[in-house]
């Protein structure tokens, strides 16, 4: 059994990075010193894009830096990364070409680039530029799209490697990285990681990777009973049952049809 594949024309994987910081009371956690007066950790995930489960995942602390923890990465040749501007390290990006891996991300306002030439064809809607570019001190060309959000106004800068898909699809990547803000979002509300059952690293810790296991769990529930309900949906369900011995599959179950004919009526024709 496989997760459902990515939406997008190709046939590489597909990773959305980002990072999460869990804020923690400095006074309650010392070892977790992150600013003067407030404490923190840091979650990183690389989430995949069949059926978006994190495939990479670690906790560091707070002031650790994202592409130091994306560098020990082992994708595979032929991926595609996708990331916000925090992950911005042009030796990383060379790496990355090297490998055979593909990535798609924004460009600092402050980075230097020297225009070389457009890409021929027609740009789509919202797409004023489409050209190759050389950035830093990376040796090979890169590709600078310059989008305009129409709902929005808001401008984007995009750089990437990917010459082989057209603009369209790589501003519709970026906005794919949305999935993992969701991802995050939703084990902050549901599975208790805002607020912690001791006051050690190794509890916080604990309680961060039962809550990420309890995700890929019901991740897990979903596909395999095949459910329409959501992972909040789920979760409810589960939580109203804790204490019931029961098939997990079979409590998703839609209830036995009831019988359409009353058994007092085949007592009464009996009789």
């Amino acid at each position: 059994m496989y997760a459902p594949k990515h939406r997008f024309k190709f046939n590489g994987k597909l990773y959305l990075l980002d990072a999460t910081v869990v804020d923690l009371c400095l006074s309650v956690f010392p070892w977790a010193k992150f600013r003067k007066t407030k404490g923190a950790i840091k979650l990183h995930v690389g989430l995949d894009g069949d059926g978006y489960l994190p495939e990479f995942k670690d906790l560091t602390e707070g002031k650790f830096h994202e592409s130091r923890w994306a560098k020990v990465l082992k994708l595979p040749r032929g991926s595609m990364a996708v990331f916000d501007m925090g992950y911005t390290d042009y030796q990383w990006y060379q790496t990355l070409m090297e490998g055979g891996i593909f990535f798609v991300t924004r460009l600092k306002r402050n980075a230097k680039i020297q225009h070389l030439r457009k890409r021929p064809g027609r740009k789509p809607t919202g797409v004023s530029v489409d050209q190759a570019i050389l950035l830093g001190d990376i040796p090979k060309p890169l590709r600078l799209i310059v989008y305009q959000d129409p709902d929005t106004g808001k401008e984007f800068r995009f750089v990437t490697n990917a010459d082989h898909l057209d603009a369209r699809t790589i501003t519709e990547l970026y906005k794919e990285r949305w999935q993992i803000e969701l991802f995050f979002k939703w084990i902050k509300q549901n599975l208790k990681i805002k607020t912690f059952l001791g006051t050690s690293r190794n509890a916080v810790l604990t309680q961060i990777w039962i809550a990420l296991s309890v995700y890929l769990l019901l991740a897990f529930l979903k596909f395999k009973a095949k459910l329409s309900s959501s992972m909040q949906q789920i979760l409810r369900l589960l939580q109203l049952n804790l204490f019931e011995r029961r098939n997990l599959i079979e409590l998703f179950e839609p209830p036995g049809k009831q019988p359409t004919v009353s058994p007092q009526l085949l007592l009464w024709e009996k009789v």
